[in-house]
């Protein structure tokens, strides 16, 4: 008797595992199938990835076209845009993928840095925190009302554009409630928050705030247009890590002039020097996305070679040698990685090339990748397949790229 219940509960667990083990499987095997591909027009050369899946095209109705030099659809052109249908050993559908036929893209890979300013839209809540009023009491009239990562808007229907805005609205309040219109993760909402007075006569809602930004990143490409791409992942705060919020920004010319080598633990950064002349001002910044910053030069970036290399796409990359194209010292130079993986899951937009650096002359300079080279192109066979984006803290000598068709969908 105790032997049978030992085989039953046994087979219980067999087919459990054997369930699980499915379940995980076909997960994988999901996220090892890109849910979106470009294909050059005319290339008429059969698809296929690298897993055990037979690959099917359907026949779809034409939709207006997507222009993916400039990310825009149009309404006179008509898309040669279709589907794969991916089954399992040619039996047990998995998954469909969309195929963008698209012409030929060409891009100047850059690599130089560049400054970075950027105002925010409206004013960023940071966090909140106590006011000594005039009794002499301690309050803190915010909390629990605004919180960090919030964008201040307007106040009692006054726009704020920067702090000065926000200070002038709240004393011209003489102590009655303030409203404030808050943009909180894409939504607007009004709160209102009571002033404390302080024994000099003004009033305070005990909110810190900050209306632009400063930093160092590279340049990734520039097109013919003359419309550009740099970092590869968003401008971001440093107290809050939200993505910021851009009413406008800037891009200039900088200079590095120091280099905190990176170590295990401490990812290191580029030292640069913005010099915010006029003169020095290289374009304005139109969007502020989770892949990177665009916008548009006024004049082609000096240091950066006119010289146009073919876009590559994610279907094209291999595991193996690729360069990065950076500039450390005010000079182009390409390094040397090698590619481990391909993530094709779009679970993380800018994560999808794992790599780590080979290159001696760079390991010595800054041990791998530093802050402040986000948005060094990838090379792979004279094709632009990416842009570098991450350091791994615990070591130095890894990093993540994003494919360079996501950044060129803005």
């Amino acid at each position: 008797m105790i032997y049978h219940k030992f085989q039953k509960h046994r087979k219980k667990w067999f087919a459990l595992s054997v369930f699980v083990w499915m379940f995980f499987s076909a997960n994988l095997l999901y996220d090892s199938i890109p849910n979106e591909i470009y294909r050059i027009k005319g290339d008429e050369g059969e698809i296929r990835f690298s897993l055990p899946v037979a690959v099917e095209r359907k026949e779809e109705e034409s939709v207006p076209a997507l222009n993916h030099v400039s990310g825009r659809l149009s309404g006179t052109e008509i898309s040669q845009d279709y589907r794969l249908s991916c089954k399992f050993l040619n039996l047990i559908p998995v998954k469909e993928v969309t195929v963008h036929v698209v012409e030929k893209s060409y891009v100047a890979p850059s690599g130089m840095p560049i400054g970075i300013y950027a105002k925010t839209k409206g004013v960023l809540v940071i966090g909140t925190g106590k006011v000594t009023a005039r009794d002499g009491l301690n309050y803190e009239p915010a909390d629990q009302i605004v919180k960090g990562g919030d964008y201040i808007v307007s106040a009692n229907g006054a726009e704020i554009s920067d702090k000065e805005d926000l200070v002038d609205q709240v004393n011209a309040s003489l102590g009655n409630a303030v409203v404030l219109t808050v943009l909180r993760e894409g939504d607007l909402i009004d709160v209102k928050i009571q002033p404390v007075a302080l024994e000099d006569g003004s009033y305070k809602l005990g909110v810190w705030v900050r209306d632009d930004m400063a930093g160092v990143g590279t340049l990734t490409y520039v097109k013919n247009s003359l419309e550009f791409g740099a970092l590869g992942h968003p401008v971001s705060d440093a107290d809050t890590g939200s993505m910021i919020e851009l009413a406008d920004g800037k891009v200039y010319h900088t200079d590095i002039v120091g280099i905190v080598k990176g170590e295990n633990g401490s990812p290191g950064e580029l030292t640069g020097v913005i010099n915010y002349k006029d003169e020095n001002c290289l374009g304005s910044i139109a969007q502020n996305t989770k892949t990177g910053i665009y916008g548009t030069l006024s004049k082609f970036p000096e240091g950066t070679e006119e010289t146009y290399l073919e876009v590559g796409y994610k279907q094209d990359i291999e595991k193996g040698g690729a360069y990065i194209l950076s500039s450390l010292d005010g000079t182009l130079r390409r390094y040397q990685i090698e590619i481990d993986e391909v993530d094709y899951s779009d679970k993380e937009e800018n994560k999808g090339i794992l790599f780590h650096v080979t290159d001696d002359a760079l390991l010595s300079q800054t041990g791998g990748i530093v802050q402040g080279m986000s948005g060094s192109p990838i090379l792979q066979g004279d094709k632009v397949i990416g842009a570098v984006t991450h350091v791994f803290i615990s070591d130095a000598t890894k990093g993540y790229g994003v494919f360079i068709e996501k950044m060129l969908e803005h």
